[in-house]
């Protein structure tokens, strides 16, 4: 169940209070936390992000091998066809990985969105979550965004949350050690719980709101 109201402050970017408690959406923001499909997120988000470029080479596939050792019959030896067999050294490995393995999961919608409003809803009880109203650059400019980032007390490894049109502020942070910029629609759980702050700005924690919702 949802809690019935859940506030947070808002800050200009010098960190000063504007608003000392604007009202989120309690079911997106105040949800009853479930751990497993956090779990399963951050799961799915993991295995997703892995390549398959692990490889190994068969038999057919090393180099050498191509006359046989010895005679059939007669040297009191075992019979030995290649001495690439997988049974020698430098032979061929059975079983091994292919270099075309698929790590791909996948979590329904439901259960992502959930999942997603959970980790959400820590970081609104951790008090985690930053609200700036808007951020005014002049242009692509990084010192600027580090001293802002400094101003709302942003811990070293912040996740922004930003709308598709907020280019001067994705050019001014994206060099910065530790901060992880996404769009509003690629809020996702694994970023969530990887970083100490969250920061929104007012648009952007609606929009938020109006996709989850």
């Amino acid at each position: 169940m949802a809690s019935k109201k859940v506030t947070l402050p808002v800050v200009n970017q010098a960190g000063e209070v504007v608003v000392k408690a604007m009202t989120v959406a309690p079911e997106v923001f105040g949800v009853e936390v479930n751990e497993q499909v956090i779990f399963d997120a951050v799961q799915v988000y993991q295995s997703n992000q892995r390549q398959a470029t692990a490889k190994t080479k068969t038999r057919a596939e090393v180099s050498g091998g191509g006359k046989k050792p010895w005679r059939q019959k007669g040297t009191g030896r075992a019979r030995a066809g290649s001495t690439r067999s997988p049974l020698w050294r430098h032979g061929g490995v059975v079983f091994g990985p292919t270099g075309n393995q698929n790590y791909t999961l996948a979590q329904n919608k439901k259960e992502h969105a959930l999942a997603v409003k959970s980790a959400l809803t820590l970081k609104a009880q951790e008090k985690d979550i930053i609200v700036v109203d808007s951020f005014k650059l002049d242009g692509a400019n990084t010192k600027a965004m580090v001293a802002i980032l400094k101003a709302i007390n942003a811990k070293a490894k912040s996740l922004i949350v930003v709308e598709d049109d907020a280019d001067d502020l994705v050019l001014s942070a994206r060099n910065i050690a530790g901060v992880t910029i996404v769009t509003t629609n690629n809020v996702c759980v694994y970023d969530l719980l990887n970083n100490g702050s969250v920061i929104f700005t007012k648009a952007s924690i609606k929009k938020v709101e109006e996709d989850l919702k």
